[in-house]
C-alpha cells in the first residue's frame, strides 16, 4: 500500500516520524529504544535519514596529512529493513542525490528491492560539506534527475542500459517541498513549479521541511492546489529542544521563527526552559494542524523524541 493511501486509511490525521541513524560504534538498539517509546501512537511509517561519507585531512605518524574518507553512520539499507522486519512498520530510507554516485544509488535500489523496503523518500541532501572531488562525482545534481533513475529501475532499466525483469513490487516515493521557499528557489512561483515538476514525474506525495508558523503552510497547499498538485502534503514539525535553535534553526533550514515564539525562548534560561516552550508551541501547532484536517503530521524527532511523545500524548 502506497504511504498515500496508508495515511489516508483510517479517517484521522496519521502519525510519523524521522530518527536518525547513531554513529558508528552504536548498536541500533538504540534507534530500538526510541521507537519503543513511540510506538504506542501507531506510526504509519517511520523515515531513515541517509549521510554521505566526508573527505578529512588526517595528520600520519610521519606529519603528512592526507585526505582520508569518513563514513560517521550506518547506511540507511540495512536499517529501514531491520526496523521492518522487527516492528511491521513501514521503514522510509532517504535516497539523497548528492554525496551519491548514481551507481552507487542503483546498488541501494537492488538491495532494499530485494530486501522488500519499497517505499522511499528523494532528495537532493545537503551539499555544503561535499569538497570539490565529490562534487565532480557520477551523481544527481537534482532530486528530479534521481527520480528518473528510480522510474526507469520500476521499468526494469538499468544505468548501463541493461534490461532486467522489473520488481512485482514497484518503488514507490515521496519527496521534499518547501512552504518557506528551498534556499536556491528565486521566488515561490519557482518553488510551486518545481513541486509540480516533482509531481508529475511520480512522487506520491510530498512532506515539507520544517516550519513554525502554520500559515506558511496553509498559504503552500492552497497555491499547490491551485497549480494542480493533488497529491497529500504531509506537515513536518519539529519541537524545539534546545535555546541555542532559536538561531541554529534559521541558519541551518531557513525557516522563520515567529515572533510570538521567538520571545518565548529568549525568556528561557537554560534548554530545560526551552523544551517546554518548544512543547507547548508544537501542541498548539499540531492541533491546529489536525483540526484542519491535514492527513498526516510528521516529527522530525532527532535528539527529540521526549518531546515528540509529549506532544503526540496531547494529539493523538
Amino acid at each position: 500500500m502506497r504511504i498515500s493511501e496508508l495515511i489516508n486509511k483510517g479517517g484521522k490525521t496519521a502519525f510519523s516520524f524521522e530518527l536518525l541513524p547513531p554513529l558508528k560504534g552504536n548498536s541500533i538498539n538504540k534507534l530500538f529504544k526510541a521507537i519503543d517509546r513511540l510506538k504506542e501512537f501507531e506510526p504509519k511509517y517511520i523515515n531513515i535519514t541517509t549521510h554521505h561519507s566526508e573527505n578529512v585531512y588526517k595528520e600520519g605518524s610521519d606529519g603528512v596529512f592526507r585526505k582520508v574518507n569518513v563514513r560517521k553512520r550506518p547506511g540507511s539499507v540495512a536499517i529501514a529493513a531491520a526496523i521492518q522486519n522487527k516492528y511491521g512498520i513501514k521503514a522510509i530510507p532517504h535516497i539523497i542525490s548528492q554525496g551519491f554516485t548514481k551507481e552507487e544509488t542503483e546498488y541501494a535500489l537492488i538491495d532494499l528491492s530485494f530486501l522488500g523496503v519499497t517505499d522511499l523518500l528523494l532528495l537532493r541532501g545537503d551539499t555544503k560539506n561535499l569538497d570539490p572531488q565529490q562534487r565532480s562525482m557520477d551523481s544527481h545534481k537534482y532530486a528530479t534527475e534521481l527520480q528518473m533513475q528510480v522510474n526507469n529501475f520500476n521499468l526494469g532499466k538499468g544505468l548501463d542500459d541493461s534490461v532486467f525483469t522489473p520488481s512485482e513490487v514497484p518503488f514507490s516515493y515521496g519527496m521534499a517541498c518547501y512552504p518557506e521557499k528551498h534556499e536556491e528557489s528565486p521566488n515561490m512561483e519557482s518553488e510551486i513549479f518545481y513541486t509540480k515538476m516533482k509531481v508529475d514525474n511520480g512522487a506520491d506525495y510530498l512532506v515539507t521541511q520544517m516550519f513554525f508558523d502554520n500559515s506558511r503552510y496553509f498559504e503552500f497547499v492552497e497555491r499547490c492546489r491551485a497549480a494542480g498538485i493533488k497529491v497529500p502534503i504531509i506537515p513536518g514539525i519539529k519541537p524545539i529542544h534546545r535555546k541555542n535553535q532559536l538561531t541554529v534553526l534559521p541558519r541551518v533550514f531557513r525557516t522563520d521563527i515567529p515572533e510570538e515564539l521567538e520571545k518565548e525562548l529568549r525568556k528561557c534560561d537554560n534548554d530545560d526552559d526551552a523544551k517546554e516552550v518548544g512543547v507547548e508551541w508544537c501542541i498548539k501547532q499540531c492541533k491546529e494542524l489536525v483540526d484542519a484536517g491535514v492527513p498526516s503530521v510528521h516529527f522530525y524527532s532527532m535528539n527529540a523524541v521526549d518531546s515528540v511523545r509529549r506532544v503526540a500524548q496531547q494529539i493523538y
